[in-house]
């Protein structure tokens, strides 16, 4: 077997050259620090190994715990061990050996959370944090764009539920906290039913705004920052209007949002509901959605992965992990700015248990060119093959097609009042949110799952 890296020479810096060991912080009389071993351990390593003759799977599943353990500190003890057979193509599942170490918190401590959305990519992040933190979630989700995968390494914990219902309709249940994350985020997603996104939009807010105001809950609203349309503005603060196409292909999710907060501030000023509205500016991380649509045969609905959505970051690292050119739209100088998912649940947590009421951006100022986006995930890709002694036959290029309708040509925001209300700012640079991702879709790769 071919010798691996120690752990201790994989390490992660922030922007300040100091080692990340934990994401959160504890503030507002809320902890949310938890170390990123652990949470790495929840989505870095396969939910499944390749198999090979039964004799050799054991051989297999030490050699994928060896890879990862590099970034997961040897905390294999809490990863499934199902095995994969590639020649039959079938799946051996098997439940958790025992579930992560959560913190065992007094009643008075331990809140009941609703996560709307919760099996979604940022959903699902949001729900491995607080449960590490030992609190009661409860997951609502459809699974139009959500996955049971995201979470399934809780199920069957006991302050954990996971329930199947749109939020279109009423839910009844009682909490302390909502996050509200429900609603298709990606363009070929919100667009291929445009008025099942609106009324997501809608309806969906009202349930749980209305769900707020009986139990008397704190109200979290994933906004976008889609708010602000093709802005005027650079870079685009929270009193900023916006510059938004109202009847264009993506005004079903701009708009949506944007009646979303209208309605949200409607609770807050006429029933006095607690609200927290996060701007949420462009993000990537381990499960977002590598595209691959497949919807309706008969819906002529291109498979376009538009600059401004942070699922653009996931395509280029399968396509040049795959070997494959990377694809960018227009002419790669349109600008956009990428935080990393753990900064951006930091900024969730910390905006729902504080007295912030007005509308924040969570995001990261750091600007690139999609152009320039390209090449460093293309090298990113090449360090890490490098790495692990894989040569690519060729290296890949960038090719470059038409531009979407309607896309923003620059996006990029401010976010002094995130800074100055709630102590926050990004803490991940690109590149090592980069390297982190490519070795997770590495592996899903790995187990055939991509």
């Amino acid at each position: 077997m071919s010798q691996v890296l120690p752990a201790e020479l994989i390490k992660t810096l922030d922007k300040n050259g100091q080692e990340i060991k934990t994401v959160g912080f504890q503030r507002f009389g809320f902890d949310s620090e938890v170390p990123i071993d652990v949470l790495r351990s929840l989505y870095l390593r396969s939910h499944y190994v390749l198999s090979a003759p039964v004799e050799k799977v054991e051989e297999l599943d030490a050699k994928a715990i060896a890879d990862h353990a590099r970034f997961t500190q040897g905390l294999n003890a809490y990863q499934s061990k199902s095995i994969y057979h590639p020649d039959t193509n079938t799946i051996s599942y098997t439940t958790l050996s025992r579930f992560p170490p959560v913190k065992l918190l007094p009643p008075s401590e331990r809140k009941r959370i609703l996560v709307t959305g919760g099996a979604g990519f940022v959903g699902s992040h949001l729900v491995d944090r607080l449960m590490l933190l030992g609190h009661e979630v409860t997951v609502l989700d459809n699974f139009f764009t959500g996955s049971k995968t995201t979470v399934s390494h809780w199920v069957g914990h006991p302050n954990f539920e996971m329930v199947r219902h749109d939020v279109v309709e009423p839910f009844m249940i009682e909490c302390d906290q909502i996050y509200h994350l429900a609603c298709p985020a990606s363009p070929p997603h919100y667009q291929f039913n445009a008025v099942k996104t609106v009324k997501t939009s809608f309806m969906g807010t009202l349930n749980m705004l209305g769900l707020a105001k009986r139990t008397k809950a704190r109200f979290l609203i994933s906004s976008t920052s889609e708010v602000y349309g093709d802005p005027e503005v650079h870079p685009q603060h929270e009193d900023y209007w916006g510059h938004v196409n109202p009847i264009g292909p993506r005004a079903c999710y701009d708009e949506g949002k944007r009646v979303a907060e209208t309605l949200t501030y409607g609770f807050h000023r006429q029933d006095g509901v607690d609200v927290h509205v996060a701007r949420i500016f462009n993000t990537y991380g381990p499960r977002s959605m590598y595209l691959t649509l497949n919807l309706d045969i008969d819906v002529c609905l291109p498979l376009i992965v538009n600059p401004h959505d942070g699922r653009v970051v996931s395509n280029f690292i399968v396509q040049a992990l795959r070997g494959e050119d990377l694809t960018v739209y227009g002419d790669g100088k349109q600008t956009r700015s990428f935080q990393y998912i753990h900064d951006l649940i930091d900024g969730l947590i910390a905006l729902m248990n504080s007295d912030e009421t007005r509308p924040v951006n969570i995001g990261n100022g750091d600007e690139f060119t999609i152009g320039e986006f390209a090449e460093l995930v293309r090298e990113i890709v090449e360090k890490v093959q490098r790495e692990d002694g894989v040569l690519p036959t060729r290296r890949v290029e960038i090719v470059y097609k038409p531009m979407p309708t309607d896309d923003p040509q620059r996006r990029r925001p401010d976010t002094t009042r995130a800074k100055e209300s709630l102590g926050w700012q990004p803490r991940w640079t690109v590149r090592m949110g980069l390297e982190e991702m490519v070795r997770y879709y590495k592996a899903k790769m790995a187990e055939g799952s991509i």
